[in-house]
């Protein structure tokens, strides 16, 4: 099987017109914007002036058992202002409401380790592998219930409304196609049901049509269109204004996605960032980010992952193969490239071997980050049934907030690397088989479905979003 390495390809010859037309008015204006709009960039957001701001009080973590939130009976869900007796609800003030019972619902099944459902569930999540297995099924159930998103319709494809469908950026593409497409269970009828709105740009489509031929590296393209966009939105509709961003997302997969913010933090303090180059040393916030799993599709979705079980008959202590991406690999190279006999590191496979078998008859598959902290192997590994070892000292993994890595991977630092053999021998054969059973486990959270099931990884992805959501009290609008 090949590496995950992916090149982009050469952007369609129709479409050289357009790519040649934006270049030449962004070698005219170094300050380009894509969007013809009367909206200026003299103001570094849209205006917000009659909505208090949104500040740590606001927020709640109801997966965090230490956490001391407000209690369910003193929820208030207007910001403090009160509602008049007798007036009738806005549709704003109702989703409030709504996500407020969400928030007891969650933390009375915490407490009495019990689930509330009106339909039957076909999958439990119970064990080890889950932080609060009670806290994160009622959430998805009340996901499934309540949980509503609206795709902005401004915009057209290539750089809007789809993205790339296969190879290593494959989940930005899926998940674009999944909201934009109709297919999603989430859809929201109209903007006003929505409690998250998608701002659906490909990162990797501007990367490829905008960006190509490569004359420089400047983020400035990229943050332009993005700042455009979301300027046009939010001058149309109320929504951007009302939450200052804090209710709105974006998917994206390409390493450049965490820039599209660094131009301006303030503008882009509230908008959640569905990444998979999730770095917490490079400006990724656990609290209001999302980290998504980077997985590699060959043929799109045509054929389903093989997930293996078994637990017996892995004679491979560990295993990597992989290109020399960055200085982690580099090190890593450097101790055991083709070096062990049990720690079976290479850069480039042997013809004769087959890197799938060889995931499936190792105990542990390292996954070391390559020149951004994602990794398509951490998903490989689980379905090969391999326990991942993470070799990297600032990523913030995939549904940390309902999965407990420790129980089905092994975390090992940097500095650590001469110490992989040591670190793993030490490991007990009780402890190894009870961590490749939860790798078993939570196999299903990491298969990519079209359309999306309860509990894929396109479920998960969505259930990261709503928790943001829902850790989040936003201000009512103002009175009339």
């Amino acid at each position: 099987m090949a590496m995950a390495d992916f090149t982009c390809t050469t952007s369609p010859l129709l479409l050289y017109p357009f790519i040649i037309l934006i270049l030449f008015i962004s070698s005219i204006n170094h300050h380009f914007h894509f969007f013809p709009c009367s909206h200026s960039h003299s103001h570094h957001s849209p205006s917000n002036d009659n909505h208090p701001p949104i500040s740590p009080e606001n927020t709640r973590n109801i997966f965090q058992p230490n956490s001391n939130p407000t209690p369910d009976s003193d929820v208030v869900v207007d910001g403090g202002r009160g509602v008049e007796k007798g007036k009738k609800k806005s549709p704003f003030e109702r989703m409030e409401e709504g996500l407020a019972r969400a928030r007891a619902v969650i933390k009375a099944a915490s407490r009495s380790r019990s689930y509330t459902s009106n339909k039957v569930e076909r999958f439990v999540p119970r064990g080890s592998v889950y932080i609060n297995s009670h806290a994160f099924h009622q959430s998805h159930v009340e996901m499934e219930k309540r949980f509503r998103v609206w795709p902005y319709r401004e915009g057209e494809p290539p750089l809007f409304h789809e993205g790339p469908m296969a190879d290593i950026y494959s989940i930005e593409g899926q998940l674009i196609d999944e909201l934009v497409g109709g297919k999603s269970p989430f859809l929201a009828r109209n903007p006003n049901e929505a409690i998250v709105y998608f701002v659906p740009i490909s990162i990797t489509n501007i990367i490829r049509f905008v960006y190509r031929p490569y004359t420089n590296y400047s983020r400035d393209r990229l943050q332009n269109i993005v700042k455009d966009y979301i300027g046009i939105v939010s001058s149309k509709y109320p929504y951007w204004n009302r939450s200052s961003g804090a209710d709105h997302f974006l998917v994206s997969c390409h390493d450049w996605a965490p820039d599209v913010s660094a131009a301006d933090p303030k503008f882009y303090q509230y908008f959640i960032r569905v990444l998979c180059n999730a770095n917490s040393s490079e400006g990724f916030r656990p609290a209001i980010d999302v980290s998504m799993p980077e997985i590699y599709l060959n043929y799109g979705l045509e054929e389903p992952p093989k997930l293996s079980r078994e637990s017996t008959n892995r004679s491979i202590l560990a295993f990597f193969a992989g290109g020399a991406h960055g200085d982690i690999r580099n090190h890593l190279f450097a101790y055991w490239k083709e070096k062990d006999v049990d720690v079976c590191v290479y850069e480039y496979l042997p013809e004769t071997l087959n890197y799938t078998q060889l995931m499936g008859q190792s105990k542990f598959c390292l996954c070391p980050s390559g020149y951004e902290v994602a990794s398509p192997r951490i998903v490989e590994s689980i379905y090969s049934g391999c326990v991942p070892v993470i070799i990297s000292d600032s990523y913030v993994l995939p549904f940390s907030d309902v999965l407990n890595w420790s129980r089905f991977s092994v975390h090992i630092p940097v500095v650590k690397i001469p110490e992989i053999k040591k670190i793993l021998l030490g490991i007990s054969m009780e402890e190894y088989l009870e961590k490749q059973r939860g790798v078993v486990q939570v196999q299903r959270h990491f298969v990519m479905n079209r359309p999306a099931k309860p509990y894929d990884l396109m479920h998960m992805v969505m259930h990261s979003v709503w928790l943001r959501r829902l850790n989040l009290r936003l201000p009512l609008p103002p009175p009339p």
